[in-house]
């Protein structure tokens, strides 16, 4: 990717970090800070299903940093560099949690304003930032970039009532034998061939990413339903960056979604697919997002 196409101060080096969460875990990051006299705004970015922080986020952050803010990046519990088990087991509660931990951490750095501080969540925390700024209101400005809004739907996109049942008596099992002390149930890792599929292939390739997750992580985003939190985000300002052709996260729900938000909101829609927003239209989807945080958040 080129330099960021925004005008701000120099950015320095990004640099190796971790916090505690409130029940103990290590959560692997990585902290960018722009040069600047005096304490300003700030943002904490998190990634998508099963992502690490290599795939595809150091750009934001870098572009982010570039008109300012200060931004950290960080794994999930039980993925990447960051601590936590059973590995691969998602948690969209828990990660909600540790959200907001990241938010406490990224509070207390020097050259911060925590009462200037930022969310930024694509996919999976997309549907995070959305729950995390209803519910914490030191988020003053937020942004949910090709988001979950119904674990269900979007874990039962293409399904049959035949096959999600069979799924359902799935998870009934995996609790059995986890009872029995038997290692938790996995999924397999999604193969190329499917635009999941190959980004998947193509952005974990030499990263962490393991590719599959639990079963229960599973069970976990299909009783998880960000769309209920999102007429409570106001009065902070909310964006939604939307793609034209998303597959993962439909988009007639993302659009009434949004219907059900306060002002004040916006949506961008880009011409695009799911991933799209992590290569052939990062620069149009960071720049609006620095766009509504200059607007509501300023450096």
């Amino acid at each position: 990717m080129s330099a960021p196409s925004v005008k701000g101060d120099k950015v320095n080096p990004r640099e190796e970090v971790s916090f505690r969460t409130t029940d103990g875990l290590r959560l692997a990051g990585w902290l960018y800070r722009p040069e600047r006299t005096q304490p300003g705004p700030a943002i904490v970015l998190t990634h998508g299903t099963g992502c690490v922080k290599e795939m595809g986020l150091a750009p934001y952050a870098e572009f982010f940093c570039a008109a300012g803010y200060t931004c950290l990046v960080y794994d999930h519990r039980n993925l990447g560099a960051s601590e936590g088990e059973p590995r691969a087991e998602l948690d969209p509660w828990q990660q909600v949690s540790d959200m907001r931990d990241a938010l406490t951490f990224l509070s207390m750095q020097d050259g911060v304003d925590p009462q200037k501080l930022g969310l930024w969540g694509t996919s999976y925390a997309g549907g995070h930032v959305i729950v995390a700024a209803a519910m914490d209101r030191r988020v003053r400005c937020v942004v949910a970039v090709v988001p979950t809004l119904s674990g269900y739907r979007s874990s039962t996109i293409g399904m049959s009532q035949e096959q999600i049942d069979t799924l359902v008596a799935s998870f009934a099992d995996d609790r059995m034998a986890r009872m029995r002390g038997e290692p938790p149930r996995r999924q397999k890792p999604t193969p190329p061939g499917s635009e999941t599929g190959d980004w998947l292939h193509a952005f974990g390739a030499g990263t962490l990413y393991r590719g599959d997750l639990t079963l229960r992580s599973k069970e976990l985003r299909m009783s998880y339903e960000p769309v209920d939190f999102i007429g409570r985000i106001a009065p902070t300002p909310f964006l939604m960056v939307a793609v034209t052709h998303d597959e993962r996260c439909p988009r007639e729900e993302q659009l009434s979604g949004f219907e059900r938000a306060q002002e004040p909101k916006r949506m961008v829609m880009l011409e695009g697919g799911h991933y799209s927003v992590y290569d052939k239209i990062l620069t149009e989807s960071a720049q609006a997002a620095v766009d509504w945080y200059r607007a509501h958040l300023p450096a």
